[in-house]
């Protein structure tokens, strides 16, 4: 996923379906200079990781 979307969908007011490898995910952040975005599995809302922006799928 490109940056420019994953910032569409977290000022989207519509949750959007994104998966990290399989893992339904919620964006917090992302962070363009370093192909970067903060995200959590849906299900453990307290485990914010840093991925990279081509492991998000958007389905």
């Amino acid at each position: 996923m490109d940056s420019q979307r994953a910032q569409e969908i977290i000022d989207s007011i519509v949750m959007m379906n994104v998966n990290y490898h399989g893992i339904p995910v919620y964006i917090k952040q992302v962070h363009p200079n370093q192909d970067l975005a903060t995200i959590f599995p849906l299900d453990e809302m307290h485990h914010e990781q840093q991925v990279d922006l081509d492991g998000l799928f958007e389905h």
